[in-house]
């Protein structure tokens, strides 16, 4: 992954949903001393990153051409994408009315159906990308920026899966890399080899807690992995302390991510929780699996 340099002076702009993810950039930022200008989505960005960036607005999410605006207005030609968005907004009643959309969204939404795209995230991310691109705004990985938020290689709890949770692994995991490549989702809830639930646009905590539903003696495997075709500007799978508090609720008992391309946030407090509650994580490799199948 690159290395942007440490000391350099062009401001960041931060286009940020809601979650930890944009704060964990923000503060990697700021001890970089970089000037970071952010655009919360209205209701869903946290209030602390006012107190993180240099400057700080809101925008309801239809409000693309204020967030264009607001970036030129700092000179902004670099930008970053951090944070949920809550796509489930795009199919509410009256949704139009409560998004309060400009001249500009409805622009690219326009754009968007004549071309006949359909509404995968990634079809939808890229969409808004090219029309920041339209103002010379281009959007690079928040992981150039804070590498180290990237979950690193192997057991990360006291507690490791048992021989039928690692069946229960290998099984999740290229169903959850199918589940990717078709842009679904990142996550499979697994039990006994049985498929308990497929991330969709509900997203992974929703997932998680339908899985306890349905699987009422819990002891579940969550699998979550990043897409084949992963583009690292956005939708890189993460997991924090509410993955590891719904996988509580629900009854789950193992977490499996993709090291190095899936974000942790806040690791100690999640590994401590997760002790506690005698949950195991583990962070692995493709090519690890396939040995273990092997041997």
């Amino acid at each position: 992954m690159t290395t942007l340099p440490l000391h350099d002076d062009a401001p960041v702009g931060l286009l940020a949903g809601g979650g930890r993810f944009p704060v964990a950039f923000a503060r990697a930022a700021r001890r970089r001393g970089l000037r970071v200008h952010c655009v919360g989505v209205r209701g869903m960005a946290s209030d602390e990153l006012g107190e993180l960036c240099t400057s700080f607005h809101t925008a309801p999410l239809g409000r693309l051409g204020r967030v264009i605006r607001l970036f030129k207005r700092h000179s902004v030609r670099r930008a970053i994408m951090a944070g949920k968005i809550e796509k489930t907004l795009l199919f509410q009643r009256f949704r139009w009315i409560r998004n309060l959309p400009d001249w500009r969204f409805l622009q690219m939404v326009w754009r968007h159906y004549r071309a006949g795209r359909d509404k995968k995230d990634d079809t939808l991310l890229l969409t808004v990308i090219r029309e920041f691109q339209r103002d010379g705004i281009d959007f690079e990985s928040a992981l150039d920026y804070c590498p180290e938020i990237l979950v690193q290689h192997g057991f990360l709890t006291r507690r490791k899966p048992s021989p039928s949770q690692w069946r229960d692994v290998r099984f999740g995991w290229d169903l959850a890399k199918e589940m990717g490549r078709l842009d679904v989702g990142q996550t499979v809830v697994v039990h006994d080899m049985a498929v308990m639930a497929v991330e969709a646009i509900e997203g992974t905590d929703a997932c998680i807690r339908r899985a306890g539903t349905l699987c009422g003696r819990g002891g579940f495997v969550v699998v979550k992995v990043a897409k084949p075709q992963q583009d690292m500007r956005f939708d890189v799978p993460t997991v924090g302390v509410n993955t590891i508090q719904s996988m509580r609720e629900a009854g789950g008992r193992v977490l499996a991510v993709e090291s190095e391309k899936t974000i942790l946030l806040d690791e100690k407090e999640v590994v401590r929780l997760a002790d506690k509650l005698g949950i195991a994580i583990v962070s692995l490799k493709a090519e690890e699996l396939q040995l273990r199948a092997a041997s």
